[in-house]
């Protein structure tokens, strides 16, 4: 049943113009990790794009594709009682909830994807002859993707909790415009959902201007896992106690 209303969702955004957002900010991060110089006495080429990169992606275009793919997922739902008909019928709301968060995050997922083949592909077109840092790559791609799942969590309880398309998207952006201020913030960064991603895929060997970040990963890592458990059990507890 998870399964099938996970196809549903996904066929209900197959035939948009929505996907095209996957690309933004692969394309201008490739833009900018291409125009970037390389810096002397840099252990591994590879950085030097992929530190360049990364504020392209995270501090505001991924945290605004969340918002977009979350409040899309839901508005077919507030839509001409698309909720009370589907929560009628007889499958379980928490594979409803369930659901429209997988989507979600293999939506981001595929996102990301996108953004570590621009990185691949700056590093081969421009002749990178070091090797490429597996260790930086697997930390900065999959550890962002997995840095994302707060922040999916949240905005997907706000897009089912408010019926506006419009609104849950005012509410990403308010929210996502102080990123830049806050990652600088010893205090707030950590448990800050909409910068986590930066803080998480930015290589931290003390490379261009925002490497060697004051936070270590592990204080980011539990900030993530707290703020996912908290936000993804409200998400729930709203959905299975929403008015038909």
């Amino acid at each position: 049943m998870l399964w099938r209303l996970i196809q549903s969702d996904f066929l209900k955004m197959r035939k948009t113009y929505i996907w095209l957002l996957l690309f933004v900010s692969p394309v201008l991060a490739f833009a900018g990790g291409y125009l970037t110089e390389q810096v002397e006495g840099v252990p591994n080429e590879w950085i030097v794009p992929l530190v360049m990169m990364t504020p392209i992606h995270t501090i505001l275009f991924l945290p605004l594709i969340i918002g977009v793919f979350t409040s899309f997922l839901c508005r077919f739902e507030h839509k001409n009682g698309g909720w009370k008909q589907l929560l009628s019928l007889p499958v379980k709301r928490t594979n409803v909830y369930l659901s429209k968060f997988i989507l979600t995050m293999m939506l981001i997922a595929v996102n990301q994807g996108l953004v570590l083949v621009a990185w691949l592909a700056v590093g081969f077109l421009k002749g990178f002859e070091d090797p490429i840092p597996y260790d930086i790559m697997l930390r900065s791609f999959v550890g962002g993707w997995i840095s994302t799942l707060p922040l999916a969590a949240i905005m997907l309880f706000i897009s089912m909790a408010w019926s506006s398309f419009a609104a849950p998207l005012a509410f990403n952006v308010i929210f996502t415009v102080p990123n830049i201020l806050v990652a600088n913030s010893e205090t707030f960064a950590p448990y800050y959902p909409w910068v986590q991603p930066f803080l998480t895929m930015i290589p931290r060997d003390g490379t261009g201007p925002w490497g060697g970040f004051f936070l270590s990963f592990e204080s980011i890592a539990y900030a993530i896992i707290g703020g996912f458990i908290l936000f993804f059990a409200s998400g729930l507890v709203y959905i299975n106690k929403k008015a038909v």
